[in-house]
């Protein structure tokens, strides 16, 4: 199933300056939905495609684009529970696994369960192999450094947007893997749940 989202907005009412003072690791959640605008926004701040020749929000060494973003959707107005991949060529949601899984990342979570808790969680995702092709062993470490700008980005609209976040790195990655069925080529690096 394929999810075309709103377009993403280029302006808004919060300055950089602001979200940058509101950000704050929230990891506390009510139980009031996302809106698909509000997934749509944060997945473009994470991946999204703002130049012709493909570019997206965050650099990349190389232009190589590494990293594979997952919405973990449970409690999100217009979007079933499930996993979706986005496509940011499309700016669309693709289907992965149908249900909520959120009960299921959180156990692999090492049961936090502020990951259950929160309406959706992103999930930032490495493939090594299209950096480390060009630059060798250093390409992992500019993998690294792309998941952190991305990190930044959804942790600033989130900002933005009023809602909470926390970047989640305390996991077991084969757990993670099997719960969001992964490729194998891809390693998971981030989870962001987010919320109200």
């Amino acid at each position: 199933m394929k999810i075309n989202l709103p377009d993403p907005r280029l302006d808004g009412p919060v300055s950089l300056e602001q979200s940058l003072h509101k950000r704050r690791c929230q990891r506390r959640f009510s139980a009031a939905p996302l809106t698909l605008q509000e997934i749509a926004q944060l997945a473009w701040a994470a991946q999204g495609i703002t130049a012709p020749r493909g570019q997206r929000t965050c650099p990349s060494a190389g232009a190589l684009y590494p990293l594979e973003l997952l919405i973990i959707a449970g409690n999100v107005l217009d979007l079933a529970a499930g996993v979706y991949h986005y496509a940011p060529k499309g700016h669309e949601l693709l289907m992965t696994a149908k249900g909520d899984t959120r009960p299921a990342l959180a156990e692999a979570g090492l049961k936090q369960s502020f990951i259950q808790d929160a309406a959706a969680n992103l999930l930032l995702a490495a493939v090594y192999e299209r950096t480390t092709g060009k630059y060798g062993r250093r390409g992992i470490r500019y993998v690294h450094m792309e998941a952190g700008h991305a990190a930044q980005n959804v942790c600033l609209q989130a900002a933005a947007l009023g809602l909470g976040t926390v970047m989640v790195g305390a996991f077991r990655d084969d757990r993670v893997k099997e719960v969001l069925n992964l490729a194998p080529d891809e390693e998971p690096l981030y989870i962001l749940p987010v919320g109200r």
